[in-house]
């Protein structure tokens, strides 16, 4: 599968070979939506957290002796059945809302987003992401017209996938709203489906598909 480079003026200035095992996959929808609701269930970290009975401040002591009051017994005034009592079956922090995915699904469903990008014209590869010092107002300059960025719009929409030994990149993106760098080792569905458009650096395309190629 051949597509073509483009250097940062977005002329074409080659082509390049995209494996098929990696960027031909057919489209799986079902897979794709089961790595990702993983995914997203794996960063939930839950906040909810209802105090039992034996978090409950006081109540140390039993309120009234057991018999002879003609009072229903009680032992402790932070009685879940009580006013400012700890709470029965109420939610707690200790939950946890992790799904496993095994490493086969997981890639499959990188692969196959990632040949849908292609077949939708999504995907692009560049020569090189050489920004000059690397300065944010430099790599905004370089983008707004590679992504045809409206005058009023301000979100890039646009995941920068770059060479492994450049680490530059990070930097001189991370002010621009709805843009990000990400290792071609680091891929992940999320990440994927989250941005409209996918600009690969060319030394990139051979990363990927040695490190997501089947095994």
């Amino acid at each position: 599968m051949q597509t073509k480079v483009y250097n940062l003026e977005n002329k074409p200035v080659g082509e390049i070979e995209l494996p098929e095992v990696v960027f031909g996959v057919k489209w799986n929808p079902a897979i794709v939506h089961q790595v990702l609701l993983a995914q997203l269930a794996n960063r939930r970290r839950p906040w909810a957290h209802a105090k039992d009975r034996s978090e409950v401040r006081g109540g140390g002591r039993k309120p009234w002796r057991q018999k002879g009051t003609g009072r229903a017994r009680h032992g402790s005034i932070r009685s879940p059945i009580w006013r400012g009592g700890g709470k029965a079956h109420g939610p707690l922090k200790e939950r946890d809302y992790s799904q496993k995915i095994n490493k086969k699904m997981r890639r499959q469903a990188i692969l196959s987003v990632l040949s849908k990008k292609v077949k939708d014209g999504e995907f692009k590869v560049f020569e090189n992401f050489e920004v000059k010092d690397q300065k944010t107002k430099e790599l905004a300059k370089i983008l707004k017209p590679l992504v045809a960025l409206k005058k009023k719009a301000k979100n890039y929409d646009v995941l920068l996938v770059p060479a492994p030994e450049n680490k530059a990149l990070s930097r001189p993106i991370a002010n621009l709203p709805k843009a990000k760098a990400l290792s071609p080792t680091n891929l992940n569905v999320y990440d994927l489906l989250n941005y409209k458009n996918i600009f690969v650096e060319k030394d990139a395309v051979s990363a990927i598909a040695t490190h997501y190629k089947a095994k």
